[in-house]
């Protein structure tokens, strides 16, 4: 199966050639809370070969609480949230579920950096939950 996505006004898209994402996650660190305007980003991990854009991302790097430097990646033109990429596992690219075209089926199996997570929030009890920064995911097969 291939996943496609695109911003809000066109000007970037993804094709994603992989059966299934290694991992879809909810992350509720602090940096994913702004990215999302208050809540948690919602993300499935891809192995980086598997992803091929069209048109220009611009980014923002920091390092992020695992220590790691995070690099945010967005549509210049609308700034609809495209991906990011630790520094920890470069053969990975972390899509924003809000980012790939609807009808894709994915939904988070975990919630991480839930420590982080606001007194208001409804992380769903069935998803396994990790504090902090949670396992890393197997690296992709060739």
């Amino acid at each position: 199966m291939a996943y496609t996505g695109s911003c809000a006004c066109g000007a970037v898209t993804a094709t994603i050639a992989a059966d299934a994402p290694v991992a879809v996650r909810q992350c509720w660190c602090r940096q994913c809370q702004q990215v999302a305007g208050g809540a948690a980003t919602n993300n499935a991990i891809f192995p980086t070969e598997s992803v091929v854009f069209t048109g220009e991302l611009a980014t923002h790097s920091y390092v992020a609480a695992s220590g790691n430097t995070l690099t945010h990646s967005y549509c210049p033109k609308c700034g609809t949230p495209v991906m990011a990429q630790t520094s920890a596992r470069p053969h990975f690219r972390t899509m924003r579920l809000g980012f790939l075209t609807p009808g894709h089926g994915l939904a988070p199996a975990a919630a991480i950096w839930t420590s982080d997570a606001p007194p208001w929030a409804m992380i769903d009890p069935a998803l396994e939950q990790f504090a902090a920064q949670p396992p890393a995911p197997p690296p992709p097969t060739s």
